[in-house]
């Protein structure tokens, strides 16, 4: 590759090659990309969220600006500013149920600004921790020419990376556990007011109940890999090294955790779809209808069973390959971070 590519091969001098394999340059760069995956998920599970709440015939009035200015968290009031880009002040299926006799949305509607904020803050507090550690010297001894010293020290231990990596995983497991709520409100006749597991014809058809049963077992999945990496250690080398923050297994289990959310969040793209196609004629807000267009230009209405899987298999196309995500932001505006 390097000589199809013209490209001299590095030769490595001293220690650079204990800085390509070393646990803090591993547990860093694996866990920026699992958070830029993550960070893209965040915008996604806004939208998944306002489809389903249009779905759901819910009121934006949960979204108003009045009610993050008093609780002044950034995560919070941006995600606030999402839904309501994504959902307009109004839309024909808003509109059909203006009089309804609801009181309150359950949770998973009316408390996506806290939750999905929360988690969006969780993450940029990771980033910004990664982004110091990647560029700051972690070697042992760190030597000082202008200073005339060499000191042997511990900028190598991974703690603060291992900590915040943790925390990401938390918090996309919660987000995901929400997205999972909302499928189950879809698919409940009592909650949504539309026919069961959102199957057309019933009976020999069971619809999306084990789209709902996935999502669920990818929940409970997620808090087992939610459980903190970076409260064990293990002492080695003589009990030289006896104290370690095992960041790099917690990379590797956030990636784990990002891919169960994106199939969740791919879930409930696929049923809050499902469930709109019951509505019409009448039309989801501006920014819905584009991702439901989008959506169903690769996943058609289910009129009966199918191997949904596949139809996963291709939302996830469209997740993965941003192309979901940039034509929502062409058509309101780019969603916040």
């Amino acid at each position: 590759v390097l000589r199809t590519k013209s490209i001299q091969p590095l030769t490595l001098q001293m220690k650079e090659g204990l800085s390509l394999i070393n646990g803090c340059q591993v547990m860093t760069a694996v866990g920026l990309m699992n958070l830029y995956r993550g960070r893209q998920l965040c915008w996604l599970t806004d939208l998944a969220g306002a489809m389903s709440l249009e779905a759901l015939r819910g009121t934006r009035s949960a979204f108003d600006p009045s009610i993050a200015a008093v609780r002044p968290h950034h995560g919070e009031a941006e995600t606030a500013r999402n839904l309501l880009r994504l959902l307009g002040k109004t839309s024909a299926i808003a509109e059909s149920h203006a009089n309804c006799e609801k009181v309150q949305d359950a949770y998973s509607l009316r408390c996506m600004p806290a939750v999905h904020g929360a988690a969006k803050n969780a993450l940029r507090q990771s980033v910004h921790v990664l982004e110091v550690e990647a560029n700051s010297s972690t070697d042992n001894p760190l030597v000082f020419s202008a200073e005339n010293k060499i000191l042997s020290c511990g900028n190598f231990h991974g703690e603060p990376v291992a900590f915040q990596l943790d925390f990401a995983g938390i918090a996309m497991s919660a987000m995901a556990s929400i997205s999972e709520c909302r499928v189950e409100k879809l698919i409940n006749p009592a909650m949504s007011d539309l026919p069961a597991f959102l199957a057309p014809r019933g009976g020999l058809n069971s619809g999306h109940m084990i789209v709902q049963v996935a999502a669920a077992s990818l929940v409970s999945e997620n808090k087992i890999l939610a459980h903190p990496a970076s409260v064990d250690s293990i002492p080695t080398s003589a009990d030289k090294e006896d104290h370690v923050s095992m960041g790099t297994i917690a990379a590797r289990k956030l990636g784990q955790i990002v891919d169960n959310a994106e199939n969740i969040v791919a879930m409930e793209l696929l049923s809050a779809s499902q469930a709109l196609g019951f509505l019409k004629p009448l039309e989801p807000a501006a920014g819905v209808k584009v991702a439901l267009d989008l959506l169903r230009k690769h996943v058609p209405f289910a009129e009966e069973d199918r191997v949904f899987s596949e139809d996963l298999g291709k939302i996830r196309e469209l997740i993965q390959s941003e192309e979901l995500l940039k034509s929502v932001n062409l058509q309101v505006g780019e969603l916040e971070w």
